[in-house]
């Protein structure tokens, strides 16, 4: 299991400078999510002209604001930044953003997906597209001479998509998914779906809060009030009632390097194939704390 780091950084030049301190550090891929701040396909895009060995990913773009030829031409924008370094992770969103922010319908959100990989993994792997299905009628063509194929990784979590992310995509990156759910329903199921399509092992990306800590209760305090809203949005809430948990504050990774250790053991042998921090604040520094620990960990877990 390789580690990286997730960024918060909400100015460019903070997001650039951490993904070229974590390159340094010797960590293996760097993440962002694409919410209300950057562009993060762009951000990483950035990213790549000044980095040459980390793996550069969002966690995750939404798909229903973007049409998958847009998504494509962004991706091989940014695969061509990083010499073949970068790493698509997009995603449905939820209901309350899609229509309640976009105004747009989420409709059928598993045809969408099917239709939406449909397009869009081929224009990946610079081929052309020639598809009707109900929601996404395409013929297109990317022409690029600098680039490769890019990866793509689903946030799935639910069965249709976790078949989805196996079956057409090339694995899954999770967020608020902990060991337990890893194991015994991520794992299994987009493993099985990969296998019946002829596609290689998928990738596991887990990203999850850490803080290492001496106060492990008020890091999970801490950890449920800065995260509380993925507590209520239904894919999350699915996946901290297979772990068996309250809320995000109970699926932290919080405490000593000892309970940290154990808890990306557990991480690595329920099956991810990269964990990726969250270092949140914790209070007393502990951000920077968890960043070195981390660091000295690298290459324990493969």
């Amino acid at each position: 299991m390789d580690l990286g780091l997730f960024t918060f950084g909400s100015r460019l030049a903070t997001i650039v400078g951490d993904a070229v301190r974590a390159e340094d550090e010797g960590f293996a891929m760097f993440t962002m999510a694409n919410i209300a701040g950057h562009d993060a396909i762009g951000a990483m895009t950035v990213a790549g002209t000044r980095t040459s060995r980390i793996r550069l990913a969002t966690g995750v773009v939404p798909t229903f604001p973007r049409h998958p030829t847009a998504m494509a031409q962004q991706a091989l924008t940014a695969q061509a930044a990083s010499g073949g370094r970068f790493t698509l992770g997009i995603g449905l969103s939820h209901k309350v953003t899609i229509e309640g922010g976009y105004g747009l319908s989420f409709d059928r959100p598993a045809i969408h997906m099917r239709e939406y990989l449909s397009v869009l993994m081929p224009l990946l792997h610079l081929e052309p597209v020639q598809f009707d299905g109900e929601q996404y009628h395409v013929r297109a063509t990317l022409r690029t001479h600098d680039t490769t194929p890019v990866r793509c990784l689903i946030a799935a979590m639910a069965p249709v998509m976790l078949n989805l992310a196996g079956s057409m995509a090339d694995g899954t990156i999770l967020w608020m998914t902990g060991g337990r759910a890893v194991g015994e329903h991520i794992v299994p199921r987009i493993t099985r779906a990969a296998a019946a399509a002829g596609r290689p092992a998928p990738e596991v990306v887990c990203m999850l809060p850490i803080a290492l800590t001496s106060d492990p209760v008020e890091a999970r305090a801490r950890a449920a009030g800065q995260f509380e809203n993925y507590g209520r949005l239904p894919s999350y809430r699915a996946m901290l009632d297979k772990e068996g948990v309250e809320g995000p504050g109970d699926v932290a990774i919080v405490g000593d390097e000892a309970t940290l250790r154990a808890e990306l053991g557990r991480l690595r042998d329920a099956g991810a194939t990269t964990f990726v921090g969250g270092l949140f604040d914790a209070g007393d520094g502990s951000a920077e704390r968890t960043r070195a620990f981390l660091a000295s960990v690298l290459g324990e877990y493969r």
